[in-house]
């Protein structure tokens, strides 16, 4: 862990070293993502046979070990105990309330020229989601995939997912049947990322794929834009926690662990105008870390990517937020709107003290699928209009052509666009 006192000689040089650090995939990832996407591309199903008995100690030799039907998601729901089945389908409701907000409005009107002008909404026909398997299977993640593109209006839903020695979470399954899933396959990797954006002999291509993954598949998922959309490259998670002294130690150190427990590669950072805070909640740190079963990984990641910066104020965090434009930023002081109304590049922001990151994760409402690696600079969270195309249109009288023509046929001219111009011009009396 590091600790930065703004006021420190150096203080430039070490922050703008943390901002610059990628913890993102290598070349070596990038190079066998390459040779995984042209084997599917080439060979289909037999690549996936493949890559899935490698991989995942898993055959797909018969029909039946391809996909998992509906009746076994409604079964793996039906199974569930009461308060876990109550607690996904309140974390759906709440997930589909706050997402059906996000639908756009079509746009259609006339204007002073007399000339119709607009544009509507579509859905995408499929879209793909990559939900991982083995430690990392999350329901949550199906669940903030899935209702987005449900809400968006999308036709064909499907879902990959890796299911190492043939074992899935059935946690996975139930949220599949409460979010409405339409087929799920049992591949995982950046074979299965190939395999929805090309089609197999089986699998059927899909025009946007999104979901979370590890390395190979967010490196896919880069290196396959263009053939489908994307949600987004996301990269290793990350935490900052804007506190003052007002705070119990205890409370920000679980905030900070949340997210180093993920991977050791996430990374963790407080940002506080008191050294005695910033001192408790390393030592409580220290503490949950004998506790946590997941300790391992969040000591990993904390050693190496946590850090404490002490600033003079906390008028001064803002700007260093934005540097860092993190993917979840909490800001746990008296009054956060204040800090709030000055932060511009963040994922996800939690207001206040009982807002922890984690309770956004789950059931809050909006997506937890953020923006990682600085890209909230310029990337927003998962939303609806991740599944939807826009689709401009224009309807022109002979009196509005006639208003406008000449001018479009000087720049078509203008430009060396000699049919351009004759389009227009031959239209005009």
């Amino acid at each position: 862990m590091q600790l930065l006192r703004i006021s420190d000689d150096g203080f430039e040089n070490a922050f703008a070293r943390v901002v610059r650090n990628r913890r993102e995939s290598d070349r070596q990832v990038g190079r066998d993502v390459a040779a995984i996407i042209n084997e599917v591309r080439e060979r289909g199903d037999d690549a996936l046979v493949d890559y899935t008995a490698r991989f995942d100690n898993h055959g797909l030799g018969d029909d039946g070990n391809w996909q998992i039907s509906a009746e076994e998601c409604r079964a793996a729901h039906g199974a569930l105990h009461a308060d876990l089945r109550e607690a996904l389908e309140m974390a759906a409701s709440r997930i589909r309330a706050y997402h059906e907000g996000q639908l756009p409005d079509d746009r259609d009107y006339t204007d002073d020229i007399g000339m119709r002008l607009g544009a509507r909404w579509n859905a995408v026909d499929a879209a793909g989601l990559y939900v991982p398997g083995g430690r990392a299977a999350y329901p949550s993640s199906l669940l903030m995939n899935a209702i987005p593109a449900k809400v968006a209006g999308v036709h064909r839903l499907v879902v990959t997912t890796p299911t190492p020695k043939g074992e899935i979470n059935p946690l996975v399954l139930a949220a599949a049947h409460i979010a409405g899933v339409d087929e799920i396959w049992r591949i995982g990797g950046a074979q299965a990322v190939a395999a929805l954006a090309y089609g197999t002999q089986r699998i059927g291509k899909v025009d946007v794929i999104a979901g979370p993954g590890n390395a190979w598949v967010a490196e896919a998922k880069r290196q396959l834009y263009g053939v489908v959309g994307i949600d987004m490259v996301a990269g290793p998670s990350e935490i900052l926690v804007i506190a003052d002294a007002n705070n119990d130690p205890e409370w920000i150190a679980a905030d900070l662990l949340s997210q180093a427990e993920h991977d050791p590669t996430s990374q963790s950072i407080l940002i506080t105008d008191s050294e005695s805070l910033a001192r408790q909640v390393e030592d409580a740190i220290d503490l949950a870390l004998m506790k946590l079963p997941t300790a391992k990984t969040a000591k990993a990641s904390w050693d190496a990517h946590g850090l404490i910066l002490i600033v003079d104020s906390l008028d001064q965090a803002p700007a260093l937020s934005d540097r860092l434009a993190a993917e979840h930023v909490e800001l746990m002081v008296d009054d956060p709107q204040v800090l709030f109304d000055h932060l511009r590049h963040a994922g996800s922001v939690f207001l206040g003290r009982h807002t922890p990151e984690a309770v956004g994760d789950y059931i809050a409402g909006p997506n937890h699928v953020l923006p990682t690696g600085r890209r909230a600079r310029f990337a927003s969270g998962l939303s609806v209009l991740d599944f939807m195309k826009r689709t401009s249109f224009i309807d022109a009288s002979e009196a509005a052509l006639a208003a406008i023509g000449p001018a479009a046929v000087r720049l078509a001219e203008a430009e060396g666009l000699p049919a351009h111009a004759l389009s227009i011009s031959t239209r005009l009396k």
